[in-house]
């Protein structure tokens, strides 16, 4: 599996048409997990760790690869499964990047890559246990593979501040769009719920969706009910990948449609960020936000709001 991102200009082709491929992996069992592999740097075996005073539980140790500190999370006990037990032979760490910051997962092995639709991807049933820490499953080869959500993992070792500056509303912007809707689209419970911190203050009309489809649906039902999107619904802000239908399909179904292809869109994810800064302008996105960035996300939304408003020329 070390050359498990030799393939990644192949891989960017996937994006765009509902496609993605998961990492498959175990935690010393038998049940199978997943991740995204465009957020997978490398796979190795388990380095030597340093062990740093006052660190989370979850935390084995921090590493040092290729000039970073990384720390390497047991993902096992960081989804309440216990601590992982496994031999040094057996010991594997899955690197990855997520909202601009590089960590290792220690897994107790990697099994393999598979290619999937979105459309293949659901959301977890209700219940209690590990769904509390999954975002999708999918089935391969008769078995449920569970992906986990890795953001919430992320959030519960390092807490995001959320506590934003007045001075950064624009009150005269606040005035306007006042009691107007917002969409934000995201699979992930913790992205909505940070999501909402930011947007709370703005006075607009939080709405939700859970996935892709589930958001697109819910526009053509108020097409159907002859909302006036053009002036009421101000902004779209989604996540790229979901479940059924993941970001950048739902942005490329918007802009085919009539009545909605003006819709103001901000791709708003923990994927790389010059990978989706080029995926923005392939769909036709009007921004993109890395994740978790409150101070950026207050920003920029409120810029495009007031380009949208004719407030503020649009930048080049």
């Amino acid at each position: 599996m070390s050359g498990v991102l030799s393939s990644v200009d192949a891989r960017t082709q996937l994006v765009g048409q509902n496609r993605l491929e998961l990492l498959l992996f175990h935690l010393g069992g038998t049940q199978l997990f997943a991740i995204n592999v465009f957020k997978v740097q490398e796979v190795m075996r388990l380095p030597a760790l340093t062990k740093m005073p006052d660190r989370h539980p979850v935390v084995r140790g921090v590493t040092h690869l290729r000039g970073q500190t990384v720390p390497v999370v047991d993902l096992r006990h960081a989804i309440q499964m216990g601590p992982l037990k496994t031999t040094e032979e057996e010991a594997t760490i899955i690197v990855t990047e997520y909202n601009m910051t590089v960590q290792a997962f220690l897994v107790g092995g990697v099994d393999r890559i598979v290619n999937m639709n979105w459309n293949e991807i659901l959301p977890p049933p209700g219940g209690s246990g590990r769904n509390h820490y999954l975002t999708a499953i999918t089935r391969i080869e008769e078995r449920i593979v569970e992906i986990i959500d890795v953001e919430k993992v992320l959030a519960e070792i390092a807490p995001y501040d959320l506590d934003l500056s007045e001075d950064l509303y624009d009150q005269e912007l606040l005035a306007r769009i006042k009691g107007k809707d917002i969409l934000i689209v995201d699979d992930s419970h913790v992205a909505l719920g940070q999501m909402k911190q930011v947007l709370t203050p703005m006075g607009l009309n939080i709405v939700e969706a859970n996935n892709g489809l589930e958001a697109y649906q819910m526009l053509m039902h108020w097409k159907e009910q002859g909302k006036d999107l053009e002036n009421d619904l101000v902004m779209i802000i989604t996540d790229a990948e979901m479940p059924e239908m993941d970001g950048y399909m739902l942005t490329t179904e918007i802009r085919r449609d009539p009545q909605l292809k003006g819709t103001t869109i901000i791709l708003h994810t923990s994927l790389s960020g010059s990978f989706n800064r080029a995926m923005v302008k392939k769909v036709g996105c009007d921004g993109f936000l890395s994740k978790f960035a409150p101070e950026a996300m207050t920003t920029e939304v409120q810029r495009l709001m007031r380009v949208k408003l004719g407030m503020e020329a649009p930048s080049d």
